[in-house]
């Protein structure tokens, strides 16, 4: 959930309230919790550079909600210090944040999950960002599908049931193929939310270049 897609959450200064509850599907049919106090506990491999960086952190369900675009988002802390923001509307699941690093700051609301979509079903999202370097505004288009669903996938020794696999894919109209390539691979489970993601973005396009390799298991979850 940091630096994935699950993408690095933005620290965001938005009007804050008691949490709310968004109408949808009961707690234990969603592939998300919000109670209060809930932790989850990750580790994760950067392997973005030369030598691989790991890093434990720990995402909290607070008691509140922010209202972004006319959702309500619930907050979730990060012991390394940005908060994430994920919401869920009917069988949709939004997290309001950015791209990983190089492909600009701007945040958007991005639909990462669909709970009730069939097996390869696919959507997409459309965007414009800034990535330094090239003097003009890039298109993007993040593509979602649905690889599998109802399997089951252990994930440091935790083995977790009615898991949805979701592969996403970035392009673009105006970066060719072969300078832009992706391989993200994301892993939800009912109630528990990501299980699991690796993220492998390679982007050489006009001298810019930028390589992102990240692996993020989820170690334990305290769920309330």
């Amino acid at each position: 959930m940091i630096k994935t897609l699950l993408f690095p959450a933005l620290l965001l200064f938005a009007m804050s309230c008691k949490k709310t509850v968004t109408p949808g599907n009961s707690p234990q049919d969603t592939y998300l919790t919000t109670s209060t106090g809930g932790t989850w506990n990750y580790h994760q491999i950067d392997s973005s550079g030369i030598n691989p960086v790991n890093s434990d952190y720990t995402l909290t369900s607070t008691a509140k909600d922010s209202l972004i675009n006319g959702r309500n988002y619930h907050i979730f802390n990060s012991s390394i210090g940005n908060n994430q923001y994920l919401n869920i509307t009917g069988n949709d699941y939004y997290q309001f944040d950015s791209l990983p690093a190089g492909f600009g700051s701007t945040a958007f609301e991005r639909l990462y999950l669909k709970d009730n979509a069939a097996l390869g079903v696919n959507w997409t999202q459309n965007l414009a960002v800034t990535i330094p370097g090239i003097p003009f505004s890039v298109p993007v288009t993040l593509t979602f599908y649905i690889m599998e669903k109802g399997i089951s996938r252990t994930v440091n020794g935790t083995a977790y049931s009615d898991v949805i696999h979701v592969s996403t894919s970035i392009s673009s109209s105006l970066i060719p193929a072969s300078s832009l390539t992706t391989n993200i691979n994301s892993y939800y489970a009912k109630k528990v939310g990501l299980i699991e993601n690796s993220t492998i973005i390679n982007l050489n396009y006009l001298g810019y270049v930028q390589n992102i390799n990240i692996n993020t298991k989820l170690v334990n979850a305290i769920l309330l």
